[in-house]
């Protein structure tokens, strides 16, 4: 369903256990292709529960992003998902911007991503937030033909998070996808 003005506003908060099935439906409608198993995301949720963001409207989610909490410094983003109906409105970006905020307050010193090579938009929005390619792709990253750029972004000593970007200030467009972690890309 796509977005609508006339819905309550949306709203970024932690996912809470009731979210577990639509979160899983948001996640096979993001990733057709590849949606985690529901017991994944329950993982997830159990270990990364203050780092599962989910973007709400009251009724329906449209966006998730899970990333780790700091050790020693280092947090990673694992998947970042926007349903392709509320694409193209910044709402990646608001996510992104949300859990670095989020991480920085945590004390993160680096926060690392992979992404496909081939999505140009999200490459490009990474980069608009500062994430820099680490090295040559990496070939087979997550298995055969599935080829990914580490991308790092060092975050300033700084506990003051950056100024919110709410999902009305546009940024690249971006086909939203996985990030990192222990599988696959956007």
């Amino acid at each position: 369903m796509p977005l609508n003005p006339d819905r309550m506003p949306l709203c970024i908060r932690s996912a809470v256990e009731n979210d577990l099935p639509a979160l899983a439906s948001l996640d096979a409608e993001a990733f057709p292709m590849e949606p985690y198993p529901f017991f994944v995301l329950r993982q997830f949720f159990d270990v990364y529960r203050d780092h599962l963001l989910v973007l709400d409207d009251g009724r329906l989610l449209h966006g998730y992003l899970i990333a780790t909490p700091p050790d020693a410094g280092l947090s990673w983003i694992l998947s970042l998902g926007v349903t392709p109906d509320s694409r193209g409105h910044g709402l990646g970006r608001w996510l992104m911007v949300q859990s670095l905020g989020q991480l920085r307050s945590e004390r993160a010193h680096e926060v690392r991503l992979t992404v496909d090579p081939d999505n140009d938009r999200a490459v490009s929005l990474y980069a608009h937030l500062g994430f820099t390619q680490t090295g040559d792709v990496q070939k087979d990253y997550l298995g055969p033909g599935k080829h990914r750029i580490l991308m790092t972004l060092e975050l300033p000593d700084s506990a003051a998070p950056p100024p919110e970007t709410p999902p009305s200030a546009p940024s690249a467009r971006v086909n939203s996808g996985r990030q990192g972690g222990p599988r696959r890309s956007w």
